[in-house]
């Protein structure tokens, strides 16, 4: 079914004293969350900033995704506020946010999106199909070793229980949205939900507002909602050493030289679990290290390569939403050129072209192709059209790696010349051997391994 919007002292610390200001304006701080729900399912991340320090600053990767609520301006006040209180922890964080794209339809950039940039935390809201919700969900979990901070969402009016699909199926499906189905998303992957919903209810009730006066159009947040929601995904990002550790603790594991393995004359094997596996070495200028993964280059993984999100992307008179293939991928650029349109402008053919592979083949809008080297796989679902595409449209978009063959000096390192490198990301999820070898070992230095483990199996 559809899901569409119906028109404690680390408490304190974090909330503040009194009313925060945002565009000319001061407005009341909301209550606190309930102590209990506070930072639940997301502590790894949590722990990886509130440890991080001048001489070990951990690199915390967090992705906002969405819709088009996720794009508007209360996630950069989280942002900003994560490093505020983080300095010393090295933040990078994105939004990949598409605004219109339901779940239904999100699904499908997700693929270029979302999996292999592989983040600490998922920050997510959309609204949409509950089973494309989930099956997000569950990529997440399976594909990456990513926490999730799901949202409930913002009150839009006031709802007027009991709800009747007969008299008024918006408000009796948002009561099954995030009442139901949202609650037991978040308990089966073991993702943290914030309870935007009751929070926002209590805030209007407790400051005599009506849901329109933190809207824009009904919908979307004007500038008080957007600091209203920026407050509570605030408070729910704390860090809670007090919570069990059992499901997070050995999704991401760091093995240190010297206790867990041996780098000993250009030289270590490491026998780990997991679907990525990460070395953080010291190369003098000149050096290589070679990488092999049970006995294989790391390139020689299919699941070691990733397609970008093609551009022009969402919203641009033609956008393809979704590049797939059937066989393995080659590290190169892709060009897809229209060749002809239909007087309607409702169907369109094309050709591809890959820069290694050379012409591919010509496909039709209206049904599935797949390229003569089996590199490229459309769907007629992928298309997305907004005003209709001409001849000579061109949409492009590559083939990068997620795997490293060969360590060499690179930018990035610090100040003592440390630096992380993925080796292999997007292996099949169980055992492998990781194997270094340099020919040349003068001045190199292996100090640690982290090897990342997804919670869930995949589909």
């Amino acid at each position: 079914m559809k899901h569409v919007p119906a028109c404690s002292l680390l408490i304190s610390s974090l909330l503040g004293a009194g009313p925060a200001a945002g565009a000319g304006e001061s407005w009341p701080a909301p209550r606190p969350l309930p102590a209990a729900e506070m930072g639940v399912g997301i502590q790894r991340t949590m722990t990886l900033l509130a440890t991080s320090t001048p001489q070990r600053p951990n690199t915390v990767r967090i992705l906002f995704y969405g819709q088009s609520i996720t794009e508007q301006e209360w996630w950069k006040m989280v942002a900003e506020d994560l490093r505020r209180r983080f300095p010393h922890a090295r933040l990078h964080i994105e939004n990949r946010a598409i605004g219109g794209f339901a779940a239904q339809r999100l699904v499908l950039p997700a693929e270029h999106d979302l999996y292999p940039f592989y983040p600490d935390l998922l920050i997510f809201h959309v609204y949409g199909d509950h089973r494309e919700y989930e099956r997000i969900i569950r990529r997440v979990r399976s594909r990456t070793t990513a926490e999730v901070l799901m949202q409930k969402d913002h009150v839009t009016k006031w709802p007027a229980p009991p709800f009747d699909p007969a008299k008024d199926k918006g408000m009796w499906w948002d009561d099954l949205m995030n009442n139901r189905f949202l609650p037991e998303i978040a308990a089966r992957y073991r993702c943290g939900l914030v309870d935007v919903r009751s929070a926002w209810l209590d805030y209007l009730r407790t400051n005599r507002l009506e849901p329109a006066q933190l809207l824009r159009d009904g919908v979307h947040l004007n500038a008080h909602g957007n600091y209203l929601l920026a407050e509570l995904i605030k408070q729910y990002l704390v860090h809670r050493p007090d919570l069990p550790q059992d499901s997070w603790r050995d999704l991401v594991r760091t093995y240190e030289q010297g206790r867990d393995f041996v780098w000993r004359e250009g030289r270590m094997r490491l026998e780990f679990e997991g679907n990525r596996v990460d070395v953080e070495a010291r190369l003098p200028a000149g050096r290589r290290v070679c990488v092999l993964i049970d006995g294989r280059k790391p390139s020689e993984f299919p699941g070691c390569y990733a397609i970008t999100r093609p551009q022009p992307g969402p919203w641009s008179p033609l956008a393809l939403v979704r590049v797939d293939h059937e066989r393995p991928l080659v590290l190169e650029d892709w060009s897809l050129t229209i060749t002809d349109v239909s007087p309607d402008g409702k169907r369109w053919s094309y050709s591809v072209r890959g820069s290694i592979t050379g012409p591919d083949g010509d496909g039709r809008s209206d049904a599935v192709f797949v390229s003569a080297s089996g590199r490229v796989k459309i769907d007629p679902a992928a298309w997305f059209a907004n005003g209709g595409p001409r001849v000579g449209y061109a949409i492009r978009w590559k083939v990068v790696p997620m795997f490293a063959d060969v360590l060499e000096p690179a930018q990035g390192a610090d100040e003592a010349g440390w630096q992380w490198v993925t080796v292999a990301q997007g292996l099949p999820n169980g055992p492998h051997v990781l194997e270094l070898a340099a020919d040349e070992p003068a001045g190199i230095a292996v100090r640690s391994i982290r090897a990342c483990r997804p919670p869930f199996r995949e589909e």
